[in-house]
Formats: structure tokens, sequence, C-alpha cells
């Protein structure tokens, strides 16, 4: 099982600054500020953007960042306490480099940036996992097996379908035509949640067949099968601040924090951006990394309105939500060594299925913390609903799981409500059935002088964060390209991006192919 790097934060958490250099931003005076290149968004691709920039003498930019501190859905919080009483640091935001990279190959740039700052962190073995039901401890891991056998043939298929140019499917079309139909089976049903709704944050119901395969292999295939889960006390985000203190000074004035954008006007020559403050920045140059959620929900006005090409793309995608469930508790009373527990209900898929100890060595030893996980419609449910309704939930499970064990309350609970948040309005992003590669370059396209990047905007990695960095990279090479007229970005050029309103004579996948360097075959679809 390799599981997606999750990307959570609720606004509510008071953000800590534990890696220096600290940035902090600057008094306005009331008028418009005057840059090249504004960057929306401090997270992943703001940063990336904004290092593009640096790194081709494009110093005069401006990041907007909508919370206290840089790395978007990249952040962590406290919880807890030690037995000396100083509370521990947990992940919210991404908890795993996912796919690390192999000797003379490929890496990734998130596990070089992690090598880089000294991030501490654990490999994630999914095979240390025991299975539960209703009445407790019930083996049902050879339908992992099972699983994985049935995945095996539906990813031959995808390869067909890539190969032969045919219709996408559904995830459930191809795993049934794989043999594997669920139905009422419930430790059946787990298992699939486990191998597949936790990576994607949707069923295989709504999830597409070909870019669902292919968005996993390109990155698990190129790089590694590896996945290590960031542990480090001082939080995953000291990585990116790491990255920001290579361009940016401390107090930087070009870095403005805790600034809410509520407009953005744009045309052929220019973008003026609007905070809900009343101040302004007019730029040459915009780059929007708002998550997939926030421009879904329409949270910041475009003016004039975005065309139907790229309004359409927007609504098309998915904007998952992943949400974690901490609990401590005043001893472990569940196996110390095993990293995962798989529950599967009696009655509803994605009951709280997956429970992951930070106990075992190598992670947070003596901390009796436990967490759950819960995905789409799940997570809007208890998202809803008061933390002692959640809670209550989520003993009785436990309660179930290990009968026969005095459980008690837990000592520090806690959970985002991440759907809810104006500023993400979600966790990753997922391919949908029915969204095509066309439809996908409208979303990564500019309009006019507004280029957008995020990991929804890549092809290759949507809902990773390595597709964030990519992203953020590439539209701060463009705009860089054009601003200083030494285009160095030579794999996919400077300038805009390909629309598909605008190509004729060719398809958007042999266009997106031919000037972004992005290899979709079969090898990467069925492993052949």
């Amino acid at each position: 099982m390799l599981h997606r790097c999750v990307y959570i934060l609720v606004g509510l958490w008071v953000l800590e600054t534990l890696a220096a250099p600290t940035f902090q931003q600057r008094g306005y005076n009331g008028t418009c500020r005057r840059t090249t290149v504004a960057i929306l968004g401090g997270g992943v691709a703001g940063i990336t953007a904004a290092q593009a920039l640096s790194n081709q003498s494009v110093t005069d930019f401006l990041i907007v960042e909508y919370n206290g501190d840089i790395g978007g859905r990249m952040t962590h919080t406290t919880f807890g306490k030690d037995p000396d009483g100083n509370p521990y640091v947990v992940e919210l935001g991404a908890n795993w480099v996912q796919g690390l990279g192999i000797k003379d190959g490929p890496e990734n740039p998130i596990w070089t940036e992690a090598k880089r700052y000294n991030i501490s962190n654990e490999y994630s073995d999914y095979d240390s996992i025991l299975t539960y039901n209703e009445t407790g401890a019930v083996n049902y891991t050879n339908l992992l097996d099972d699983f994985e056998d049935a995945y095996a043939a539906m990813e031959q298929g995808a390869g067909y379908i890539l190969a032969d140019n045919l219709q996408d499917q559904s995830t459930r079309t191809g795993l049934s035509l794989a043999g594997w139909k669920p139905k009422k089976n419930m430790a059946a049903q787990a298992v699939e949640w486990w191998e597949w709704d936790w990576e994607t944050s949707y069923s295989p119901d709504e999830s597409s067949l070909v870019f669902g395969i292919t968005g996993y292999n390109l990155t698990f295939y190129q790089f590694s099968e590896e996945n290590n889960f960031v542990i480090d006390q001082r939080g995953f985000n000291t990585l990116i601040k790491g990255v920001a203190s290579t361009f940016l000074q401390p107090n930087d004035t070009r870095l403005l924090l805790n600034t809410v954008v509520t407009d953005i006007e744009y045309s052929a020559d220019s973008v003026t951006v609007t905070m809900d403050d009343g101040t302004c920045i007019s730029a040459d140059y915009a780059i929007c990394t708002f998550s997939l959620g926030v421009l879904q929900n329409e949270v910041v006005t475009f003016k004039p309105e975005l065309p139907d090409w790229k309004q359409t793309s927007i609504e098309t995608f998915q904007m998952g939500t992943y949400t974690k469930i901490f609990l401590q508790f005043n001893e472990t009373f569940w196996d110390p060594d095993t990293q995962f527990f798989l529950y599967a209900s009696p009655t509803t898929r994605g009951y709280y299925p997956v429970w992951q100890s930070l106990v075992p060595d190598g992670f947070i030893p003596g901390s009796n913390i436990i967490f759950a996980t819960v995905v789409g419609h799940e997570s809007y449910r208890i998202e809803a609903q008061d933390d002692e309704t959640t809670k209550a939930e989520l003993m009785e499970v436990l309660r179930q799981m290990f009968p026969g064990v005095n459980i008690p309350e837990p000592t520090d609970f806690m959970y985002p409500r991440w759907s809810l948040q104006p500023w993400s309005y979600g966790s990753y992003s997922n391919w949908p059935v029915g969204m095509t590669l066309e439809n996908h370059q409208n979303l990564r396209a500019n309009v006019e002088r507004v280029y957008f990047a995020g990991e929804h905007t890549s092809a290759e990695y949507f809902g990773f964060l390595h597709g964030a960095w990519f992203e953020g990279r590439e539209a701060g090479e463009r705009i860089a390209g054009m601003i200083s007229r030494d285009c160095m970005n030579i794999d996919s050029g400077c300038g805009t991006y390909t629309n598909y309103e605008i190509l004729h004579g060719t398809t958007a996948l042999e266009e997106y192919n031919a000037s972004n360097g992005f290899v979709v075959s079969s090898f990467y679809v069925a492993g052949s």
C-alpha cells in the first residue's frame, strides 16, 4: 500500500514558526503597491515559483499569504504531552515524502530537500498491519493479496485503453472487469478503502481509471515505492522555510503574511490584486497558487470572469477532503510494534477504517498517540458535527476492535474541519471520471497575465506534494523567461501555456507531450 501525501490545515489553529528565518508582514500605507510578479499563496508552489524567479535574477516579486506562516497545506501543530509535560508536534499537513528516488535515477525533489534540511522521517511499512471488524481482531489480510492481483490486471487494462485511445472508465469498472467485486463483503470494502480511497480521497466509482493509475505510477515507478513518514518535531514545513531562506531575508518585505486576497483584475498587460483591507498590488504578472477548492468555491472574484474553458476545467476536477483525527491516551492498549490497524465496519464503508500508531520505534515512541483517517463523504459528515459526537463514535469503534480491554477516555483529542476552511476548502485533488487531458491542460493554462500553479495543475503528480513543487517552478521559469528574455526552461518553454480552446489540428495530448515533456505511455500506466 502506497499512501498519498495528505494536505491539511485549519485556520483556527495557531501557526507556529519553528524554523529560521522568520518572515513578517510589513505595514501598508493604503496605496497600491507595484511589483513585477505577484505570487498568490506561500505554499510549496508559491515558494518554488519565487525561487525560480530569483534563480533568474527576477527579484521584484511579492508573495501574498493568507496565513501567518509559509508552507500552505504543509503545516503542523502541537498535540498532547510527553511525560515531562511538553507538547508533541504532529503534522496536520503533508506527512509523507512519497517516492524517494533510485540509485543513478531521478530523485523526488521533496526527498532531496528533506535530506538537505535534515527532516526527521521514518519508513512507513504497509505490511505492518492488523485487521479487525466489530467482533475484534479478525485476519482478512488475504484480501489484500486478492486486491493487488486484481489491481495488476486492471493496470494492464488501463494500459490498453490508453494505447488504443479508447474511452476512459471508472476505477470501479476496471476493478470489476479484473474480478474484484466486494459488494457487501465489508472486509473487502475496508481493504479496497485502504488500497484506493486512502490514496485518492475518493472512491473507485468516482475516480478515473487511466489517470488514476497513471498518476500513481508516474511517482512510484519513476522515483521509488518507499513512503517515509515525517516525524520532525520542528515541523515538516522546516523544509520549505529552508528553501525560502535561500532567496528571502529575515523580515523580507516581499513576503506579506496574514494577507487575504478578494479580487484579481487582469488584462493582456497587467494584473491588479485587491486585499480584504482595501490595499492592492499592481503587477505585470500574477501566479495564482490557490487550491482547487478555493477556485471552485469562488472565494476570490476574477475580473473579468474566467472564460468558460477555464471555469469548466475548474469545476470538472475534484478536490478531496482527508481528515486525520488524533487521540492521545495515558497508555498504549494496542500492539505497540504495529504501524497500521484496519477496521471493517459492519454497516458503513469508510467508517473510521484506518488507524495509525505513532508509538512504534522510529516514530514517537512512548507518546500513546494514535490517529484515525476518514475521507470524502465521511470527512464532510464528521466535520459538520461536534468533537464530542465524533469522539464517542471513535471510542465505540476502538472498543469493538479491542473487546475485553478497559479502554480509557483519551487525554487529548483533535481533528480539523478541513472542508470548511476558506483558504483551502479541501485537502488535495483527484482525477475524476470524465476529465480529459485536454480539460486538465485548461486547468493549468494561464488566462492573460494570470498563471495558475499547484498540485492540481500537474497532470503527472496531481495530489502529491512534489506536484506543487514542479508546477510552481514551471510557472516561475516561464514568466522569468519572458521577463529576462533568456528562456532557461528548455523542456517546456517560456511564455503562455497552450489551452485546448486554441488547439487546432492536434490533440491536447500530443500538444501536452510535445511542449511539456509529459510521458504518458503504457509503461507508466501498466508497468509493462
